[in-house]
């Protein structure tokens, strides 16, 4: 991984502010959680707040992913990372004079980040690309997925003991100033400008633009597989990571709060040395070949696992001590594989799609893949709770099998060719 990008001003200037926003926002969510659990002790009301976050996403991606072509990207994600500081700030202040923030404002919180965080998206999608040159992309994403890996690690530690510390209003203060900051650092970056605002903005210009925008993925076959690859992807790998993998650890093996934590820390830990040991391998290899015998790689590992999980191989052992290390190595391999790959398709989407499009690509992206985690979710759950957890995780391994096989020509050997129109 070249260090060395962080010399090229603007991509400095945007990464130090997307950790610091980064950091600030995971710290927020650890923090909130533990805050709501206090206040109500219920799992229910916890599950909720998560889960109406989805709804914007529904709601608004397509708004958001027009927006994104239109407006000045620079203007839009300095103005986005201000009002997410100002309305964190009015949080504070309000629990400050209240002394409690009630659950509603809470659930209003949740839905405003979350709107905040779409439109933000829309006009990030493009910004790397257009700052940082073609063949640097890679190593660019790997940064910014070092740093995302880094900062995530780091916040529910921070947070623990700021929360301890502070409270839930020492966290929203400090968000709130993480955000102006990061909005502050984001003024300074030069950003080219090629947004298509009309001249006219109106429903009918609206509409044309996103029925513009779906006609260009529809007819780019390298878009549509990208999105298509992505959607099965994200079924997949969301269920195993926050379903399968923790269910099988805490309810199948036994296993203690200790050991849910060591899986999660080092899930975390190969997300985080992944580009820093593997990108320079990485950068050698064609894109398209490491993007699909990655996934092709982690398909048979997670059949693996399910032949660990199984009762068959379980009742080999008095405890669950071997099954547990034996689950947690592969799940580390997985990692690694799963940041690699994530890695050359972020790289192929900035490569291949154009900037003019990138928002309503990215928001249409995003759209699938909010869509098919909470599917992949509750399939898999399902299955567990139905039968031996081996056979559930066999079939998710076969899924992602076939749909990687079934992608395999679009992106091996044809990657450089498959839209030279666009």
């Amino acid at each position: 991984m070249k260090l060395g990008l962080l010399k090229n001003r603007n991509f400095a200037l945007l990464m130090a502010g997307k950790a610091v926003s980064l950091l600030g926002s995971d710290m927020q969510q650890f923090a909130l959680s533990l805050y709501v659990l206090s206040v109500t002790g219920s799992a229910t009301i916890f599950g909720s707040m998560l889960a109406i976050s989805i709804l914007p996403r529904l709601i608004l991606s397509p708004i958001a992913g027009v927006f994104g072509d239109w407006f000045d990207r620079k203007r839009s994600i300095v103005t986005m990372d201000l009002v997410n500081g100002l309305l964190i700030g009015s949080y504070a202040v309000y629990y400050a004079m209240n002394g409690s923030l009630s659950i509603t404002s809470i659930y209003l919180l949740v839905i405003l980040l979350e709107m905040t965080e779409i439109f933000f998206g829309s006009a990030m999608a493009a910004v790397v690309p257009s700052i940082v040159e073609k063949k640097d992309l890679f190593d660019a994403n790997s940064l910014k997925s070092m740093i995302t890996s880094l900062f995530t690690m780091i916040a529910p530690l921070l947070a623990a003991g700021l929360y301890g510390l502070f409270g839930i209003f020492g966290i929203l203060v400090i968000n709130s100033v993480s955000f102006i900051l990061s909005s502050i650092s984001e003024m300074f970056i030069d950003i080219p400008k090629f947004h298509k605002k009309p001249e006219k903005i109106s429903l009918a210009q609206f509409r044309t633009d996103f029925l513009e925008g779906i006609r260009l993925i529809r007819d780019s076959r390298i878009i549509k597989n990208i999105i298509g690859l992505g959607m099965v992807l994200n079924f997949c790998l969301a269920s195993l990571f926050s379903v399968g993998l923790m269910f099988i650890i805490k309810e199948t093996l036994g296993g203690s709060d200790l050991m849910v934590g060591i899986f999660s820390t080092v899930l975390s830990f190969s997300m985080l040395v992944t580009p820093i040991a593997l990108s320079g391998f990485a950068r050698k290899v064609d894109i398209g070949k490491l993007l699909i015998y990655s996934f092709l790689f982690v398909s048979f590992l997670i059949m693996a696992i399910g032949v660990l999980s199984g009762e068959g191989f379980r009742s080999q052992f008095q405890d669950a001590l071997i099954p547990f290390a034996l689950i947690l190595l592969l799940s580390f391999i997985i990692g690694i594989f799963v940041t690699l790959a994530n890695i050359s398709l972020g790289t192929l989407f900035d490569t291949l799609v154009p900037k003019e499009i990138m928002g309503r690509t990215s928001s249409v992206m995003g759209l699938a893949m909010t869509i098919a985690s909470p599917l992949g979710q509750v399939a898999l759950g399902a299955g567990i709770d139905a039968m031996d957890p081996m056979i559930p995780l066999m079939i998710l391994g076969a899924v992602m099998l076939v749909a990687v096989v079934y992608y395999r020509k679009a992106f091996i050997g044809k990657v450089a060719k498959s839209d030279e129109a666009a």
